[in-house]
């Protein structure tokens, strides 16, 4: 058995909803699990997937059906879509091949998977990308309540001054509607890091553009508190499950 847990709620709970709430599974993936004869409740197992866990009962998922859904840790090169491929385009799925595979233990077969990216990151961006089946995880980065922050380190071209620091900081508009405040540095030489706790779209070029700055690079290396570290480009690893709670945990 993969996964033993005692519920020590004081009311009680829906199993699908509490093994969302504890970073399990999805509503949906739990309710799945429940009709492929996987859940038990103090060694009976559970046939209805609307039926409630009591405090003090302790549930157990099998082996098999506790697996927990992939997740991807991609270093994107300029060049490849994140998303949807348009005509042309080379989308981020293509490139999880068995070369380049850069974690521990054997790579696994990536065909078979539903991979969607958690979080924009244009064609001309590089650096950190998640591509997940992980309904959970997707809600802990993407979702409307997540609080994981981003980092970048950009290079562009202008004159950075203290008043252009102070609007890309705070006092921008994209889209009729203002920005969260970021926290931008300035390193000299074109070199700005930004950490933005939103992601609209292509938003640090557009950022740049509207105080007469252009992007010439731009390398995401942190999502909350995974980073990019030493993954070459073009290169992919398995999330760990430590990563993934721990970004659960800090969303």
């Amino acid at each position: 058995m993969a996964f033993t847990r005692r519920y020590d709620g004081e009311e009680p709970q829906r199993i699908n909803k509490w093994l969302a709430q504890a970073g399990v599974c999805s509503r949906r993936e739990a309710e799945a699990l429940v009709a492929g004869g996987r859940v038990f409740i103090d060694g009976i197992r559970v046939d209805d997937p609307g039926r409630k866990i009591l405090k003090g009962q302790t549930l157990t998922l099998e082996d098999a059906g506790a697996r927990t859904a992939a997740t991807i840790v991609m270093h994107k090169p300029v060049g490849v879509v994140s998303a949807q491929p348009e005509h042309g385009q080379t989308p981020a799925a293509r490139l999880l091949t068995r070369e380049a595979f850069c974690g521990e233990g054997a790579p696994i077969d990536t065909a078979s998977l539903s991979l969607a990216p958690l979080g924009r990151l244009d064609q001309d961006s590089r650096g950190l990308l998640l591509l997940s089946e992980d309904g959970v995880l997707a809600k802990a980065v993407i979702g409307p309540t997540s609080r994981l922050d981003k980092a970048y380190r950009v290079r562009v071209t202008g004159v950075v001054t203290p008043r252009k620091l102070a609007l890309l900081r705070h006092g921008l508009t994209l889209d009729g509607r203002v920005l969260k405040p970021a926290d931008v540095r300035d390193f000299g030489d074109g070199r700005l890091r930004f950490i933005l706790t939103e992601g609209r779209n292509r938003q640090i070029r557009r950022m740049c553009a509207a105080v007469e700055l252009e992007v010439i690079d731009l390398l995401r290396t942190r999502i909350g508190p995974l980073t990019l570290g030493d993954l070459p480009e073009g290169r992919w690893r398995l999330l760990s499950p430590a990563e993934r709670q721990a970004m659960i945990d800090a969303a």
